[in-house]
């Protein structure tokens, strides 16, 4: 594997705007082929650069299954200094969201705030940040719901060259960023 761009500063400071971020790259082949100890110190690495940031949530999600996929790789979590990282392998946007809607309490008003807490579950925020990891020609078909209001941030690395500084680069990015939530510049 690559080296490390450069050493990710343990002075950052705190993001308060930077709640939840969200990374796409790889399909689940490209997963499988990193080993359980490089998974870890991947989770671990990543996570604790986000945690020195405030974030409280770092999603990692394939960017889509790929022919041959395993079919047995399930959502888990870890929490590595106080930020959660969620691995969702879910590749399928439209599958994703077709999920979270029947997880819906039939009996709760459908509406913009019970679509996002079903659809990020553990995490209770859409993404503020999405990173994505390849070409900014193609959407991820695992992204559905998050291109609404989350800042896009393009990589072209592959899920293998990912590092904690290559997040610090998106987040920087995000950080000079106005955001506009959707809206248009008056």
């Amino acid at each position: 594997m690559p080296e490390s761009s450069g050493a990710v500063a343990q002075d950052r400071q705190p993001n308060s705007s930077l709640r939840h971020v969200l990374v796409v790259g790889g399909t689940l082949c490209d997963w499988a082929d990193l080993d359980d100890s490089t998974w870890q110190a991947r989770v671990d690495e990543l996570g604790r650069f986000c945690a020195g940031l405030g974030v409280q949530w770092l999603t990692l999600r394939a960017y889509e299954s790929g022919p041959d996929a395993a079919s047995d790789l399930k959502l888990w979590t870890h929490l590595v200094d106080g930020c959660e990282v969620i691995v969702d392998p879910c590749g399928d946007g439209r599958q994703r969201f077709a999920e979270a809607m029947q997880r819906l309490d039939p009996d709760d008003e459908v509406n913009e705030a019970t679509v996002v807490a079903s659809l990020y579950e553990p995490a209770d925020s859409e993404p503020d940040l999405v990173v994505v990891l390849g070409p900014p020609t193609q959407l991820p078909p695992s992204l559905v719901w998050e291109l609404a209001y989350a800042e896009l941030v393009f990589l072209p690395i592959t899920w293998a060259e990912l590092r904690a500084d290559d997040v610090a680069d998106a987040v920087a990015d995000f950080s000079n960023r106005r955001r506009r939530f959707g809206g248009l510049d008056e």
